[in-house]
């Protein structure tokens, strides 16, 4: 999606097509498993070792993570450019490859958070894959925690062959995975994957809520402004933000959070969404020491006000070694945003404190 005189665009090919495989999506994924039969012989040579997952509440820092991590000698993502077709990714590439194409100017991403992007940058697609096979995924009626007790063979294969796919069209051996829903799958994913790597941020509640609502309305406006930027969020699983806005239903509060964004108590509604989310995730790290092994926390405010240090850690724990070039490129980049600042009422950030304190306690605030 592209930002055009402060509204929110998506091009004609990408929502005719987009749309197009969102309806036939049965017969994508059968052509997806045509491809990994197809390239079955080379797939055989590809291991999928140590994935690294980035995952989190939105607005804390996921994508410049994913673009730090993805800077790393062999480490492979999905891109811009593998949607629509996200079902076939080494034939879609391939046939863009042999299509004439312009070089395209970064531009800055639809969040006007200064992050540029061209369709070769990282980004967060394999969503689409997990509401495929598990079509009640953003469902709030539902839970959507999928843990240990998961079990989805079909999926299950899709994804391991789609991985696989990736790091032989990219010529890769680690596959990094943005995904703020996966939050609630840590545990499914490890079972998947024992080896893998996750890393996990957070922020301060005050400020973190202040953005995620700078977000809400400022995609509520483009989607106005634009309607078919709507169907093109759904299509993508993208409901963090907008007028079809969905919580991820963890508990019993997810249906008192959604009354109160309807009746526009935001600032309550997102400070008892902060909390619930991030008061599962600290559950869930302290009950299970492996997964607990397995993810890094980054604390929002420590990445920006120490990022060399930051990012050495984050190497480490994603075993890629020290990365002394990706240090150099990001750390004089990375700073705490300086084109919002929080506009709370005094009574607000005492609704913030109150509902959020003892959560973000565990998390050192």
């Amino acid at each position: 999606m592209k930002k055009n005189n402060n509204i929110f665009q998506v091009q004609k090919w990408v929502d005719f097509l987009g749309g197009f495989i969102d309806r036939t999506k049965g017969f994508w994924v059968r052509l997806g498993n045509l491809e990994s039969k197809f390239l079955k012989e080379d797939m055989s040579q590809v291991r999928i070792e140590k994935p690294i997952y980035v995952s989190g509440l939105a607005r804390a820092g996921t994508t410049i993570l994913l673009e730090i991590l993805s800077r790393h000698q062999g480490v492979v993502s999905h891109q811009y450019k593998d949607y629509p077709p996200i079902y076939t990714p080494f034939w879609w590439n391939w046939l863009l490859a042999r299509m004439l194409t312009r070089k395209v100017k970064p531009i800055e991403r639809a969040h006007r958070d200064g992050i540029l992007v061209t369709p070769d940058s990282p980004e967060a697609m394999e969503e689409i894959l997990w509401m495929t096979f598990f079509p009640n995924v953003h469902n709030p009626a539902n839970s959507n925690i999928l843990d240990q007790s998961t079990n989805n063979l079909k999926f299950e294969s899709f994804y391991h062959n789609h991985i696989r796919k990736l790091l032989l069209l990219r010529n890769g051996n680690r596959y990094l995975a943005k995904g703020n829903y996966n939050i609630t799958r840590l545990e499914y994913i490890l079972k998947l994957f024992p080896d893998a790597r996750f890393v996990i941020p957070v922020r301060q509640p005050v400020n973190h809520i202040a953005s995620l609502i700078k977000q809400h309305v400022l995609f509520c406006e483009g989607i106005k402004e634009s309607p078919q930027a709507l169907k093109h969020l759904q299509r993508i699983g993208h409901f963090e933000f907008g007028s079809d806005m969905r919580p991820i239903n963890i508990g019993d509060k997810t249906k008192e959070i959604m009354t109160l964004w309807e009746n526009k108590q935001d600032v309550q509604a997102w400070s008892s969404y902060w909390n619930q989310l991030h008061g599962y995730i600290a559950d869930r790290l302290e009950a299970n020491p492996n997964l607990r092994k397995a993810s890094m926390v980054v604390r929002f405010e420590d990445f920006c006000e120490s990022p060399e240090v930051t990012i050495k850690a984050l190497m480490d724990h994603c075993c890629l070694g020290e990365g002394q070039e990706v240090v150099r490129e990001f750390a004089e980049k990375i700073k705490l945003p300086s084109y919002y600042k929080p506009d709370f009422s005094e009574e607000e950030i005492n609704t913030i404190k109150q509902e959020t304190s003892q959560t973000a306690q565990r998390f050192g605030y």
